[in-house]
């Protein structure tokens, strides 16, 4: 025998269960007209009467009662399938960002999320690429940008600065230096238009910089550490090398900061805001993003 439609099996399991059509409407979100529908197509289907309609009840026929059990049993199996499978799913969170936030921002602090929730684990993808949510299975993302991004949620994190910086073996006296002496330094990525950026902010104008060797790593992270070791000037976002400026590996060398209108963002899709492992690590990545910004405030006031 064909199986019967499944929405007609769920309307008589919920009618056996509450032994009451107008229960079962109302927990199925149908009318009970609907609801007695359905049971009299399932009752025609398998050619005997499954329920005895009294005046103010129905109540389940010795056919009924047989059949009802094993009804129940497979949709609680079900229930508990789809239970487990969501329970799993809420322990895994995956997001995409780039190499530097990842690897200078985001793991470093990753031990204060597992100590306040040991049951999630975080799964890091590095793309320098826009995701696109609909088409991929990232629960969220940190991207750079405006903020406006049809169909996500955007919550701001850090800001997008840039200052120059360089290690210790370079450093000619106690900065900061005039924005002069640091263009005849050894500059690191100098064809960034970042570069340029920085020397209007300090009052220099456009500067052609073609002249200079193309030492460029790709990523602040590999700038960071090529400065760190004595390479050259690299641009970095104070935000990415805390620990590195509080322990001298890293010296920011100029009191002219370059301030992007493209801060870091943690994204998700707004259909997905109700998902638990997302709320805990929006709630937690925000509470960090807030205690860096304070850190840096107090830093730069007390400078």
């Amino acid at each position: 025998m064909q199986l019967p439609p499944m929405s007609t099996i769920r309307v008589f399991e919920a009618a056996a269960r509450h032994q009451s059509f107008t229960r079962a409407a109302e927990e199925l979100g149908m009318t009970q007209a609907a609801v007695s529908y359905q049971i009299r197509l399932l009752e025609d289907r398998v050619g005997l009467p499954l329920f005895v309609r009294l005046p103010r009840q129905v109540v389940l026929t010795a056919k009924g009662r047989e059949l009802a059990p094993a009804i129940t049993e497979a949709f609680s199996l079900l229930r508990a399938a789809f239970t487990d499978f969501e329970d799993r799913s809420e322990t895994t969170l995956s997001l995409t960002t780039m190499t530097t936030i990842a690897s200078n921002w985001l793991i470093p602090r990753l031990g204060r999320l597992k100590a306040l929730h040991p049951e999630l684990a975080v799964q890091i993808s590095i793309s320098d690429q826009m995701v696109d949510f609909s088409r991929s299975e990232f629960d969220v993302g940190i991207r750079s940008g405006l903020g406006e991004w049809p169909g996500l949620e955007a919550h701001r994190l850090i800001p997008n600065h840039f200052t120059p910086a360089c290690g210790p073996s370079l450093l000619q006296g106690t900065p900061p230096y005039a924005p002069e002496a640091i263009l005849q330094m050894p500059l690191l990525s100098p064809r960034d238009p970042w570069w340029q950026d920085w020397t209007r902010a300090a009052g220099l104008g456009e500067v052609d910089l073609s002249d200079r060797p193309d030492n460029a790593f790709g990523t602040q992270q590999f700038e960071g550490l090529a400065a760190m070791s004595g390479q050259g000037v690299a641009l970095i976002n104070p935000y990415f090398f805390g620990d590195d400026i509080a322990a001298g590996r890293l010296v920011p060398i100029s009191d002219v900061m370059v301030r992007s209108d493209r801060p870091y963002w943690l994204v998700y899709p707004k259909t997905r805001h109700r998902s638990k492992r997302i709320k805990a690590f929006r709630d937690w990545i925000l509470t960090e993003a807030a205690s860096d910004i304070r850190r840096n405030e107090e830093v730069t006031l007390a400078g």
